[in-house]
């Protein structure tokens, strides 16, 4: 198995886009400390977001 097999495929918590390679943001939610990623576009938007981990909903 390679290294690119391996990475964890990282895509937008919002939208679902594969974010490899893009301008995202990658933070702890605010509750859990999960690690979330949001793709540029939806952080311009302010889309809301759901963490995956505990449900915590931000903007």
């Amino acid at each position: 198995m390679s290294s690119t097999d391996r990475r964890e495929t990282r895509s937008c918590v919002s939208c679902g886009i594969n974010i490899a390679g893009t301008n995202a943001a990658s933070f702890k939610c605010p509750d859990c400390g999960a690690q979330i990623y949001r793709c540029a576009k939806c952080r311009k938007q302010s889309n809301l977001y759901e963490c995956p981990d505990c449900g915590f909903l931000g903007p």
